[in-house]
């Protein structure tokens, strides 16, 4: 865990699609975990952690885009370095 001091703190919202305003390329040059509600999860397309939320894949489903459609959980958040 001594890498995590030389990486970048990690934002409040960030997101993976490189189109959105909270995207920060820097973040993601490290493997970033996100735990919601005690568990690990992988599957996180965007987060915010002092709203208390996270946006996964609604299974299969794709929006008229062609990328998959998003729902928001609502729970505790906490983001960090692998």
């Amino acid at each position: 865990m001594t890498e995590a001091t030389s990486c970048p703190p990690l934002p409040d919202h960030l997101s993976i699609d490189p189109r959105s305003p909270h995207h920060v390329a820097a973040a993601f040059e490290h493997d970033i975990g996100i735990r919601f509600n005690g568990k690990d999860r992988l599957d996180v397309e965007e987060y915010c952690i002092s709203e208390g939320w996270i946006k996964v894949p609604a299974g299969k489903t794709l929006d008229r885009k062609g990328k998959p459609l998003l729902i928001k959980l609502k729970g505790t958040v906490e983001a960090y370095y692998k």
